[in-house]
């Protein structure tokens, strides 16, 4: 199996890519967010691969981060999605809120995604609930640390806000803030909206 690669950027064709590596040019598919943080073109790169096989096809998938290739992996397991689907979710949401759209169970932010209906993102949540937030986890180094912005937007959801007011709220707050503290202010944010 390929797992890694560090060439040459030849060719940025969205999502492929082509990058030389000691003289041998590899076809990659990369989602949108690797493909927006590569450098240009005659630049070196190293991408985290995924090589498949297929009955009519050797397909190889490129990713910036460990954690993208994990999710990437994540999602091939779940039943109905293949590695198209896999990289357009990819492709359409960071990993962070992708485990937020599974931890909230969350279908709305799924189905936004071209391609993936509501029966679809209803099974990602329930095949995805315990599993990826444990590979995001150990490919991040250790325990999951918890996440007062996360805590902060459970709180606001639980008093009745809906999905958008609480994410705008949350992300207007700074990281180092403890969940009462946030709580509080988010709740000035949404006064004041």
């Amino acid at each position: 199996m390929i797992g890694r690669l560090t060439g040459v950027l030849l060719e940025k064709n969205p999502p492929q890519v082509l990058l030389d590596v000691s003289g041998v040019g590899y076809e990659v598919e990369v989602p949108m967010s690797t493909f927006y943080n590569l450098p240009a073109n005659g630049e070196r790169v190293t991408l985290h691969t995924q090589f498949i096989v297929r009955e009519d096809a050797q397909l190889l998938y490129g990713f910036a981060t460990e954690r993208e290739r994990a999710t990437f992996r994540q999602l091939l397991k779940v039943n109905g999605i293949g590695a198209k689907s896999a990289l357009g979710i990819l492709s359409g949401l960071s990993v962070d809120d992708l485990a937020q759209a599974i931890t909230l169970q969350e279908p709305g932010l799924l189905t936004r995604i071209p391609g993936i209906g509501k029966k679809t993102a209803e099974r990602l949540l329930l095949e995805l609930k315990d599993k990826l937030g444990a590979a995001i986890a150990t490919t991040s180094g250790g325990a999951a640390t918890p996440n007062p912005g996360h805590d902060t937007l459970n709180a606001l959801l639980a008093l009745g806000y809906n999905e958008r007011e609480a994410l705008s709220a949350v992300k207007q707050l700074p990281p180092d803030l403890s969940v009462s503290e946030g709580i509080r202010q988010a709740l000035k944010t949404l006064a004041k909206g």
